[in-house]
């Protein structure tokens, strides 16, 4: 989901643009006034994957969002307005062939509701979207898309399981307010990973309170260890300890950092000793394995040549590139 001032267009745009490069596949932006609307046209007309248009509070930013192109909506029926302008949105959305997607977070479900289900949070949830979808069922609509939120991970993965149990409708997977990076990459992976791995789940958002950017590298590298998606470096290193012969961490991030653009799936092994190092270099597409004299470099399960530690970055990468061809 972009960050930027929707209204703001060119800045808009060029998020998307660096959200595509980084892996991108579909991208939600919010539209919170009328000159949004607007925008969202014209940005729709400048991006080549699918633009969602975020609403809250008023179904005629979502009505106007799908005039102006947006490929799908999220909304949460219980904050636009009332069963008619739902009933509205919904035939506006019929009409262009738009998705809905019914979002449903804990801290939008309805008092009457929470108080119902007496402290059951996930009850609560689970409830309150199954009587949304059951709404726009009644209106008509036949795509459709559910994502059902808490900030607590086990809370969110209760909840997925349970609506997946009496709903087949596609599921949109996230922990809503992570939080910062590291700590928000963790919640994220365990909440939307445990549900990948049952088979639960459609679409995702890793959502951080950080650049939009590592929400999408760190959705790609999720995808990617589940094997559900063969594509990008995996850089494998290995954590260090007394025996390493070169600075490890560092020369590992620069080249995950260098290589996040790349989209074949290949493996690169910085290892920092000679215990482990040769056989998980070995097994890697290329990689190098570090000791007192230097490193060796292998590329597709093979010894090439050695080299000098501070030559492993540049050499790493122009490896990939004879792999990698413009």
């Amino acid at each position: 989901m972009t960050n930027t001032i929707t209204r703001d267009i060119p800045a808009t745009v060029s998020q998307i643009q660096e959200l595509i490069r980084a892996g991108c596949d579909i991208v939600r932006v919010s539209v919170p006034d009328e000159d949004s609307v607007k925008a969202f046209g014209k940005i729709r007309k400048q991006v080549l994957i699918p633009l969602i248009a975020d609403i809250h509070f008023d179904h005629r930013l979502a009505i106007g969002s799908l005039r102006e192109g947006a490929d799908g909506i999220r909304i949460n029926p219980g904050n636009i307005g009332g069963r008619d302008r739902l009933r509205a949105v919904a035939k506006a959305a019929m009409d262009t062939g738009a998705p809905i997607r019914v979002g449903v977070n804990l801290g939008s479900v309805k008092k009457s509701l929470l108080a119902r289900y007496k402290g059951d949070h996930v009850g609560a949830i689970v409830e309150s979207g199954r009587q949304y979808v059951e709404m726009l069922e009644d209106m008509g609509v036949s795509s459709m898309k559910v994502s059902l939120k808490s900030s607590d991970v086990l809370e969110t993965l209760d909840a997925y399981r349970r609506f997946s149990a009496v709903s087949a409708w596609p599921l949109h997977l996230g922990v809503t307010e992570a939080g910062p990076l590291v700590s928000g990459l963790i919640r994220s992976s365990v909440g939307i990973g445990a549900l990948l791995a049952e088979g639960i789940g459609d679409t995702i958002r890793v959502s951080l309170s950080a650049d939009p950017v590592q929400e999408v590298f760190a959705g790609r590298v999720l995808l990617e260890c589940l094997g559900l998606r063969a594509e990008g470096v995996r850089v494998i290193a290995c954590p260090t300890c007394a025996r390493a012969c070169a600075d490890v961490a560092a020369i590992s991030s620069e080249l995950e950092d260098a290589l996040k653009d790349v989209r074949r799936h290949m493996v690169v092994a910085v290892m920092g000793c000679v215990v482990n190092g040769p056989g998980e270099a070995r097994i890697a597409d290329v990689g190098v394995a570090c000791d007192a004299k230097g490193a060796v470099l292998f590329a597709r399960g093979k010894p090439v040549r050695r080299i000098e530690t501070g030559e492993i970055i540049t050499t790493i990468l122009n490896e990939i590139r004879k792999e990698t061809p413009e």
